[in-house]
Order: C-alpha cells, then structure tokens, then sequence
C-alpha cells in the first residue's frame, strides 16, 4: 500500500485536494492510502472547515494551527510541523497543491528528506517576482520529482527552464517527470456544479436570476492593502452596475472586509449595487459563477473557474498565470485601472466569447494517480 501525505493550508488546495481524494476513494482504495496534514495557514471557520464538509474531503490526520504571520515565521513553523510528521510516519510521497506558503514548506521539508515531491498545478508563472506566489511555485517546481503540468503553456514554462533535464536524479536513481495532467480543478468544478444545482440556494436567497448578476472578488493583498488601487477597482465596479443596471455581488473576502475598514470605505455610498455578502461557500461560489454575466477577480482559480463555465472575466492584476484565457480573447487584463476595468467590461460585455478546451477533459485527477502509481511502483 502507497502512502501519500496531501499538504493542504489555503482555501483553493482544500478544494483540488477533493478531486484527488474522490479518486482516490472511488478507484485506488486497495493501493493507495492518503493522509491530509492541513498547516491552519487559513484557519477562518468559513474559508476552510465548510469546505471539508461539502465536498466530503477526509478529515486532516495533522493540524499544525500555524496561522497568519510574516512569510519567513510562517513558513518556518510550517516546515517544522510537517518534518515532524514525516519523520514519525513512513511515507512514499508527498503532494503539493500551487503556490502558497504551505507547498513551499512542504516541498523543502520532503526534498530535505528525500522524500518524493509530487507538484500539482506545476509551471504557472506570472514573470513578476515581486508575487510570493510565484517564489514559492519555482522552488517547489525545482524540488519536486514529478511536475504536473495543467496546460500546454505550463508544460512550456517548465522546459524552458530546464526542468527536464535528464541530469537530475532523486533518491533511489529517480529523474523527474513532467506530465501534462490537464487541470484538476476542472474535475472539482464539474463535480461541484452538478452537486450545486441540488442543493445550493444561495440565488434565490441574494433575489438575483441566472445572467443578470455580474460577479466580483478581491483578495490579493497588492490589491486589499493598497487604498488606491481598492478605491479604483470599487468605484469601477459601481460604475459598470450604475450603467448597466445590474447588482455587482461580491462575497468579501477577510482581507479586504478589514482593509475597507481601514480606508474608511463605505460601498453603499459608492452604488446601492455592490452588493456584498461573507466568503460563500465552494458551491455558492460555484454556482454564482455558473451564472454570472461576467467575472471580474483577482483570484487564479476563479479567473480559470470562469473559463470553465464560459463566463468572460476581468482580470483585475497586471498579470495571470493563466495566459490562455487572455490569447483566446475571454478575459482581459486590467490590473487596478478603473478606466481599464470599465473598458474591459464594455468590450467582452458586446461581443461572443470563445470557450476551447485548453484544460483538459475533466480527468486529472485520475491522470495524476497514474502517473505516482508508476512513479513509485
């Protein structure tokens, strides 16, 4: 029986780590044995416990509490924690999700003991590291025995950075691997649609219908803790609904419920139309995509989340790693700039938006499984 240790810590690994669980339960039960060790990197009840409970994600065997803190205190305490774990229990592998300060710690704690790193969502970049995102991806892309890839793009970036050089080997004479998995949250957004129809009512109780609601988010801290570029990116979203007659809901992320706080920003003056709401729940969320005239965020996962239901989207950084989304014209950058944002709106609200298949065929999941199983055996 293979022993694999998941580290999740965020909100979007507490989610991917339900696809991988799902499979894991539904066709790998006699070979495959998973422990989820969760860091407390989000500890807020709404952002992480709700999650468990929805997508009946296993309970984690390991808790680390960690918390907020400075990157260099939390990572650290992280990277204790998890050595601890692995050193008391035997492990075949450890996988990681993304980008957070959670993977990276994970990823130094089990390549220090040479341990097998599997990286999932390997390859996104950015090219701005200014973002501790995009630091923690490239040293976990660099320590992980097998990288995989959700798109070709990805696969792209971890080549040209030499990551299939055959010169690097592991413990027990392994090189790495690069896979091109497609993207496992394309597994969890079918599977969290389809539950969501059933059971979700969150529509109903906001008194919004089915395209007649845009839908925002902010959360990066580039955003929340800068006054400016937050004012900018709200009195956009109030114009757009203004001119448009449409509610902007915007489920408020901590972060950003404290900083609005701070910048003494009060939204109903801005628009009676921000309508703001607590974080929702995966399949709120879910289901307020699938039925958004649009989404404007700076999230990664929601920006591909959109993309998936064919929803165009505002990307509201300087940049994504999900460049496919912008070449096939179904978001647009516009970082903070609310002549940008408000342009943005007005171009992808007019026109038909193309939907390709770029991130697979909702099998990742499985794909992902496979390729450890014979990594390992």
């Amino acid at each position: 029986m293979i022993q694999l240790l998941t580290v999740i810590g965020a909100r979007p690994q507490i989610i991917k780590a339900a696809a991988l669980s799902r499979a894991i339960a539904d066709n790998h039960s006699h070979t495959i044995e998973e422990h989820i060790l969760h860091t407390g990197q989000h500890y807020d009840e709404n952002m992480s416990q709700v999650f468990f409970d929805e997508l009946s994600i296993p309970r984690p065997r390991h808790n680390l509490g960690v918390g907020s803190g400075l990157h260099g205190q939390q990572t650290a305490r992280m990277i204790a924690g998890i050595e601890e774990v692995l050193l008391g229990d035997r492990y075949d592998g450890v996988v990681l999700y993304g980008d957070t300060n959670s993977t990276l710690a994970g990823a130094v704690a089990a390549a220090k003991l040479h341990i097998p790193v599997f990286h999932i969502e390997a390859g996104l970049r950015s090219f701005n590291m200014t973002m501790p995102e995009e630091v923690n991806r490239i040293v976990c892309d660099q320590l992980a025995n097998i990288c995989f890839a959700p798109t070709q793009t990805a696969m792209d970036n971890l080549r040209r950075e030499g990551l299939d050089d055959p010169r690097a080997t592991f413990a027990n004479g392994r090189r790495r691997h690069l896979s091109l998995s497609g993207d496992i949250m394309y597994d969890n957004s079918l599977f969290a649609a389809r539950v969501a129809d059933q059971h979700c009512t969150i529509l109903a109780e906001l008194g919004v219908k089915s395209g007649e609601y845009l839908l925002a988010t902010i959360h990066r801290d580039h955003n929340t803790d800068d006054p400016a570029r937050l004012r900018s990116i709200l009195s956009a979203l109030a114009e757009i609904a203004e001119a448009d007659h449409r509610p902007v809901v915007l489920p408020l992320h901590p972060r950003t419920k404290k900083c609005l706080a701070a910048a003494g920003v009060s939204l109903d003056s801005l628009s009676p139309l921000l309508r703001t709401i607590p974080p929702a729940s995966y399949l709120e969320m879910t289901l307020l995509e699938k039925n958004a005239r649009l989404v404007m965020t700076d999230s990664g996962g929601v920006q591909k989340e959109a993309f998936f239901f064919e929803r165009p989207c505002i990307i509201l950084r300087p940049e994504t790693e999900w460049v496919e989304i912008v070449e096939h014209e179904a978001g647009i950058i516009a970082d903070a700039d609310h002549d940008r944002i408000v342009d943005a709106y007005q171009s992808l609200n007019g026109r038909p938006v193309c939907f390709p298949p770029l991130f697979g065929n909702g099998q990742a999941a499985e794909s992902i499984l496979s390729t450890i199983l014979d990594y390992l055996q």
